[in-house]
């Protein structure tokens, strides 16, 4: 049975939130910042630096957006967060939170005040509970690294299936804020369906612990208890297009929302997560790997759809169904061992065999090749069946989103990425309208994404004095993806740079919600802020 009652618990004692208040009530303007962390320092021994050298470090992320701030909180433990964030709000000073600092959207791109870094975590110890499939987890932990020991600790039984291209780089944690996905279509292919238990410490330092089914909004609402204090928390119920979805903190137009929910996606405006539970998957033990080299888009498009017929519309059934478009060969290492000849594009498919054949799904794919008409001949099929084969294809995989970024940082500007997708029946018309859009300013730009969920990212290259240029292009094409019936993120979130898109999406009564929903937990607004919603 689920309540819409949420108990609120303490890790810190009532002396030690005492000291914290009282610190706040007498904070000084001008020095706060520096106060607060050396009043961090020596009531709590958290590792909070004023260096300028130690801050610049976490004062951009991938986006490379530009951000300021005075001091980096480095906190080892729940108990060391909740420290840091009481602080904050009992000053008054911003508190931006840092994980992997990989996302494309701004969102760990600090505006002053203090960076709660979650990179030194350390607790709980990674723990795999075969019996369950789950593990227990820090936030603060590479995902791909959890993703390995997982592998190992269950003796290769059980993986943690969500794969983005940056899981090397990206934490628990951030991935969580954003939802991330990757790889994989449809919904097992987020973070979302993943999640079993969270651990928040919300932005007055209380801590919640939430199962997943344990607490349920009621009439559109959780009430927060928190000792004699009950905080009513009003959940966003603006509708949201039922396709592959990023854009913006989790919505229930009927009121009815389960509190994990509320907080995956919510870009850390709620609260902070400083450990999970995550459930795990029977792992496939062996995939089919395929490399196909096609002559253009349309060739890839007649795939695409083939497929999703030999499939009977399950494209959840592939691990990977992944596509390399526009000028994508140009920025990948090894290209000239995966395309063929002049072939300008090409797709990726993993299949868990789970006890198939290999032959036998191979024959089946080459079977939905030539019902597509597409191209791909033989000699454009690369079976990835080697450690070497695959190490190849990861390689040049990764080195695609590297190198657009490395060229953008060399131009001077930024990265200009779209993140929409649309329905997949109004798919190709999009695609031909974004196409258009960025020809007609005569932009560089690559195209590569999922194709299984009819999810690409064009991805703008632009010289220092195109930017303007290349950010009218990008809301032409949100513009276009909105009234497709489509969002502006199917996998990066909002961050800073969205905000824009997250009203143009949903509009100003969607705002008022995410406000009123933050306003509630977070009434200084000092947690993340600039994240999704203006402040």
């Amino acid at each position: 049975m689920n309540s819409h009652i949420v108990p609120v618990a303490h890790l810190l004692t009532p002396e030690e939130r005492a000291a914290i208040d009282a610190f706040g009530a007498g904070a000084r303007a001008g020095t706060a910042v520096r106060d607060a962390a050396a009043f961090l320092r020596t009531t709590f021994a958290i590792d909070a630096a004023c260096d300028p050298d130690v801050i610049a470090t976490y004062e951009r992320d991938e986006s490379n957006l530009p951000g300021h701030a005075d001091a980096v909180c480095r906190p080892v433990t729940a108990r060391e967060c909740a420290a840091v964030i009481r602080t904050c709000s009992a000053a008054g000073i911003p508190c931006t939170v840092s994980g992997g600092r990989s996302n494309l959207t701004g969102s760990a791109t600090p505006e002053g005040g203090i960076v709660l870094s979650t990179a030194a975590l350390c607790e709980p110890a990674l723990r795999v509970m075969p019996e369950s499939r789950t593990v227990r987890v820090h936030a603060g932990m590479l995902l791909e690294d959890m993703r390995r020991a997982c592998i190992e600790e269950s003796d290769g039984a059980l993986e943690f299936p969500v794969n983005p291209t940056s899981r090397q780089e990206a934490s628990i944690g951030g991935c969580i804020a954003c939802n991330s996905s990757g790889f994989t279509p449809g919904e097992q292919g987020a973070m979302r369906a993943w999640v079993r238990s969270l651990q928040l410490v919300l932005p007055g330092g209380g801590v919640v612990e939430a199962d997943r089914g344990q607490y349920r909004s009621r009439d559109g609402a959780f009430v927060l208890v928190d000792g004699g204090n009950r905080i009513e928390v009003p959940v966003p119920r603006y509708l949201r297009p039922a396709i592959k979805n990023a854009s913006g903190p989790w919505s229930a137009p009927d009121g009815s929302m389960d509190l994990v929910d509320f907080i995956i996606g919510s870009e850390g405006i709620y609260g902070v997560v400083p450990a999970c539970t995550l459930l795990l998957a029977e792992r496939a033990g062996d995939y089919l790997e395929l490399f196909i080299s096609l002559p253009g888009e349309a060739d890839a498009l007649r795939l695409l759809d083939a497929a999703r017929r030999a499939l009977h519309g399950d494209m959840g059934a592939v691990a990977a169904f992944e596509y390399f478009g526009t000028d994508c060969r140009a920025l990948m290492d090894h290209e000239t061992e995966l395309f063929r000849g002049a072939d300008q594009v090409a797709v990726y498919i993993q299949e868990p065999l789970r006890g198939a054949d290999a032959v036998d799904r191979a024959e089946f794919w080459v079977r939905v090749l030539h019902d597509a008409g597409c191209g791909a001949g033989e000699d454009g099929i690369l079976v990835l069946d080697s450690d070497r084969t695959r190490t190849l294809f990861l390689e040049a995989r990764h080195s695609l989103p590297v190198h657009a970024i490395e060229i953008v940082k060399r131009r001077g500007g930024f990265t200009i990425i779209t993140d929409a997708l649309v329905p997949p029946d109004r798919f190709a018309s999009f695609l031909g309208t974004a196409h258009r859009i960025l020809r007609a300013r005569n932009l560089e730009y690559a195209l590569f994404g999922h194709l299984g969920d009819c999810h690409l990212h064009f991805t703008i290259l632009p010289q220092r004095e195109e930017i303007d240029a290349g950010l009218a292009a990008y809301d032409e094409i949100m513009i276009a993806a909105a009234r497709l019936g489509g969002v502006y993120s199917g996998e990066h979130g909002t961050g800073k740079r969205k905000r824009g898109d997250f009203l143009r999406c949903y509009g100003e009564e969607a705002v008022r919600q995410v406000r009123a929903a933050k306003s509630a937990v977070d009434p200084r607004f000092i947690l993340n802020r600039g994240d999704v919603i203006e402040t």
